[in-house]
């Protein structure tokens, strides 16, 4: 790493650093963790990258990486070891984040992180847990499971045609720059009657291609570049849908990809309304189709009571909120799409989703595809679509999870798949110099592109004829019955739903546990954590939100080291398995784990106790960079129960008995199963959306603001609701009731005004459905804006002139203090006229760790790279910093010699603001 030379007065605490213009760093791979920045920490003991600035409640933890961070789905994340401290704004540079600290301290010994969907980025990839010294080979599988008779992934008789359209873009709240109304459309020619509809929505992917790399993120396309084709990227799912009678459209969404870096939920809003106006237009051309483009006219009309959403990565998140919004219509302020639903989602397919936040729409069935070697959503958090709408609405929806062992991230989409994409592409699973033995090309477990993109088309496919054809013959591919597709090859698939014809019976959450424990999924304390840190690996049910403190989500921890100790579950009051066929359990148990063998009985009311039989599990293929922690669903007739005339209208507990000499395992939840698939009933809900208010500081006195609530929908029900205060990190949880015309929560924020300038401080709220409510808007709060006007910035060498042996000083001034920390850079200029300070003239030692450069042969300072440019803080109530640049004395008679810098500042909106250059002296020893 490069370290820098800091020095320091009694007025000012130093940053000092130099870096290399932006267009000089080449893009990093977003399979790769992007390498700290060249510049020193002012918080001793921070690793190199790191940096605090402020103080008190203006204190902001700083990552800066080298290079850009890429394009992604997965959001950036600060943690300290495990504890979620926040999810920091990035600059415009592509390389900075900051986070405010709100009084949360961090120190020397602070294990702070940098992470994106549980990848590390500052540091080389660990899985975001430490690694175990030993870990178990992988285990190979047991014999695979019995064919379905019924085979989705197997073409229909249709003949499909294919053809585009692009509509005038559209303008999206939120974004400056309109969206794009493109789309690939592929259909079946000869199928009769109308035809239900499946659309396609990429997820967040570069947009641009064939300029510089600046242009990967930009929208609209600088000219000499073209858009990324991601909506191309599904051309097989869609002839797979088309030839079995579904018309099927794939809409471009890189104008939104291009402008959600600043939104709030990640831009699922946006896609949500960019869906919902392609399926209006859609309902027009129904309606009146001499009206449609040809791509549409081309092929069978469209049946918009029969509609299915796939959606991919971030396009997961939007085609759920288009769903929520579908049945739940959003505040007309936020949305961009202002007409009636003139069509029914039947189902929504989830391809690597992200999930921010955490609340998905029940009341729509749907499948998850979690891909086991996923590198950019690498914590799998659209598990959080089958567990999180548990005992939301009434549970008729079918919500299911399928796992691919050994599938990426990228490869479902041809168009982000090297060797078939137009732009360039890449594998997003990263193993640094090593190999994994679960993800690496060319083990065992890892899917090649083509056999990944075939098994994702053959669970679309199942959805589909499950979701939307209503054929319960598939259902087994799906809902953890334990069947395979031939279709989908060689891929490894395993399945566990919740919902649908389920009854909940057994939920960690309101239980009683002996024998074991009940865990907390994400807490960062040991003593409560699940998966506690040092883990290898990691669980998509335990993926993080937005705050550590997340209560409703537990497991029953079963750890032992002999067989025969029971544990118990209890539920707080007696529950019903009358009716059902089986006890299903999710149970989870350590990646490369085999033959974990457990008993299951139940005892009722009155005392009656049954053994139903044993189930028997292996664990998933893992290594510390998988999220291979996952539940599976193993089944037990209650038939014994019966015939042990339990009263199964009162079971009081569920008993867990393990039968092998030593083990770990986690139950997820349990629940009387039947076969079949329930008829969906989308309940009446009310929609929670939470507000964003925005205020000017003021200059004087104490203001108390409070962050506003929309409440619509029908009925009553209960959010939990997250509100952290101003100096106050950890958030206080609390459950509250809700019903349609609350318009606030009473979650006050309190500002005092002053006339120096800072940063805008957000104060964040967050909200979470528990019972009889949808959330639309998770986020809300209040920001204060900045109104004070930003400091000038001036620098000067302290002292003007100074002979070779002494440290050259500059001293950084502005014209009035900050209550934020003032980022100055100062950038070597050629010197005008005259001999300038070269690279003989500093101390090596410094040269190699600021430039990694070696003194010979002599070349001027501000030639080494593209603008060299040096970084000084200064801290909040300081008016100057200081730069100190070690000069060597030497023997060498030589003429005066010089360097020039030329300070800059920044304001909160990204601007430069440059000041007066500034020439210091070097005279010799003589």
């Amino acid at each position: 790493m490069r370290r820098f030379l800091t020095g320091a007065t009694a007025a000012a605490a130093v940053l000092a650093l130099p870096v290399l213009a932006p267009g000089t760093a080449a893009a990093l791979p977003s399979a790769g963790p992007a390498s700290p920045a060249p510049r020193a920490n002012d918080g001793p003991g921070l690793p190199d990258g790191w940096r605090l600035t402020g103080r008190g409640d203006d204190e902001q933890l700083v990552w800066t990486a080298d290079e850009p961070v890429p394009m992604g789905d997965a959001r950036v994340e600060f943690r300290a070891g495990e504890k979620l401290l926040g999810r920091p704004v990035p600059e415009k540079d592509g390389r900075t984040f900051r986070l405010p600290l709100n009084g949360t301290r961090v120190g020397p010994d602070t294990d702070v992180r940098a992470l994106a969907g549980g990848r590390r980025l500052d540091a080389e990839e660990d899985g975001g847990r430490a690694r175990s010294p030993h870990r178990a080979p992988v285990p190979r599988p047991a014999a695979e499971l019995p064919a379905n008779p019924v085979d989705p992934g197997t073409p229909g008789r249709y003949r499909t045609v294919r053809g585009e359209y692009d509509l005038k873009s559209i303008r999206v709240p939120g974004l400056a720059a309109p969206v794009e109304m493109r789309a690939t459309v592929v259909g079946p020619a000869n199928a009769p009657g109308t035809r239900p509809l499946a659309l396609f929505l990429h997820g967040r992917h570069t947009t641009c291609y064939g300029g510089d790399d600046g242009a990967a993120g930009a929208w609209p396309c600088p000219a000499g570049t073209k858009p990324v084709p991601s909506e191309k990227g599904y051309l097989d799912a869609q002839k797979l849908l088309a030839s079995q009678g579904y018309v099927t459209v794939s809409i471009a969404a890189n104008g939104i990809n291009g402008q959600d870096g600043d939104l709030d939920d990640g831009g699922a809003q946006a896609r949500s309304t960019l869906v919902r106006t392609h399926l209006a237009r859609w309902a027009d051309w129904s309606a009146h189709r001499s009206t449609a483009p040809a791509a549409v006219r081309a092929i069978a009309p469209a049946d918009l009571s029969r509609v299915m959403l796939i959606g991919h990565s971030r396009g997961g998140e939007g085609v759920n909120r288009a769903a929520l919004d579908s049945l739940n219509p959003p505040p007309g302020a936020a949305d961009g799409y202002r007409g009636p639903v003139r069509w029914k989602i039947r189902g929504n397919v989830l391809i690597g989703p992200t999930i921010f936040g955490q609340n998905p729409e029940p009341d729509v069935p749907s499948v998850t595809l979690l891909p086991g070697c996923d590198g950019d959503v690498s914590d799998l958090q659209g598990q959080v679509f089958t567990d999180g709408p548990r005992g939301v609405s009434n549970g008729t929806a079918l919500h299911s999870s399928v796992y691919l062992v050994g599938a990426n991230h990228n490869f479902f989409n041809t168009e982000w798949t090297p060797g078939l994409a137009k732009a360039p592409a890449e594998d997003d699973f990263w193993s640094g110099d090593t190999s994994d033995p679960v993800c690496s090309p060319g083990t065992r477990t890892r899917l090649s592109a083509e056999q990944q993109r075939k098994a994702g088309d053959t669970y679309i496919a199942a959805a589909a004829r499950l979701f939307v054809a209503g054929d319960d013959k598939v259902r087994p591919l799906l809902d953890g019955t334990g069947r395979r597709a031939p279709s989908a090859g060689p891929a490894r698939v395993l399945t566990h739903a919740t919902g649908g014809r389920r009854t909940p019976a057994f939920l960690p959450d309101a239980a009683t546990v002996t024998g074991g424990r009940v865990c907390d999924q994400g807490s960062p304390d040991r003593k409560r954590a699940c998966l506690p840190e040092g883990t290898t690996g990691s669980s998509p049910h335990f993926a993080s939100w937005e705050t550590s403190q997340d209560p409703g989500r537990t497991a029953v921890e079963l750890h032992w080291s002999k067989a025969g100790a029971p544990v118990r579950v209890r539920p707080a009051r007696p529950v019903s398995l009358a009716g059902a066929q089986s006890l299903a359990l999710r149970l989870m148990v350590p990646p490369n784990t085999t033959g974990t063998r457990l008993d299951v009985a139940l005892t009722d009311a009155s005392g009656r106790r049954a053994v139903l039989g044993d189930v028997r599990v292996d664990g998933l293929p893992g290594s510390e960079r998988t999220a291979s922690y996952w539940g599976r669903e193993l089944r037990v007739p209650l038939a014994a129960a019966t015939r042990a005339k339990l009263d199964l209208k009162r079971i009081a507990s569920l008993e867990l008995t393990p039968r092998t000499r030593a083990g770990q395992a986690w139950l997820m939840d349990g629940w009387g199963w039947n076969p079949g698939t329930a008829a969906v009933r989308p309940a009446s809900l009310a929609r929670v959306d939470l507000g964003q208010l925005s205020v000017q500081e003021g200059d004087s006195g104490k203001r108390t603001y409070r962050i506003p609530v929309r409440v619509s929908g029908h009925g009553t029900g209960v959010i939990r609701l997250f509100s952290p205060g101003p100096g106050q990190f950890e958030v206080t949880p609390r459950t509250v009731r809700v019903r349609p015309g609350d318009t606030s929560l009473d979650i006050p924020v309190t500002v005092t005004g002053n006339t120096r300038y800072s940063d805008d401080i957000p104060h964040p709220a967050f909200a979470k459905a528990v019972r009889g409510t949808v959330i639309g808007s998770y986020r809300g709060g209040v920001t204060v804006r900045n109104d004070d006007p930003l400091p000038k910035v001036s620098v000067a060498p302290v002292p003007a002139r100074v002979t070779e042996g002494r440290p050259m000083t500059w001293r950084v001034s502005l014209s009035a203090p900050a209550d934020t920390s003032i980022g100055a850079e100062l950038r070597l200029l050629p010197v005008k006229g005259g001999a300038e300070l070269s690279t003989l003239d500093v101390d090596p030692t410094w040269l190699a760790n600021t430039f990694g450069e070696k003194p010979a042969p002599a070349r001027p300072l501000s030639g080494l790279g593209s603008e060299p440019t040096f970084y000084v803080d200064v801290n909040p109530g300081s008016l100057t910093a200081t730069l100190e640049i070690p000069v060597i004395k030497d023997k060498v008679r030589e003429p005066e010699e010089a360097l020039r810098l030329e300070p800059a500042i920044y304001d909160n909106t990204g601007k430069r603001h440059t000041g007066p250059a500034a020439t210091g002296t070097v005279v010799d020893a003589g």
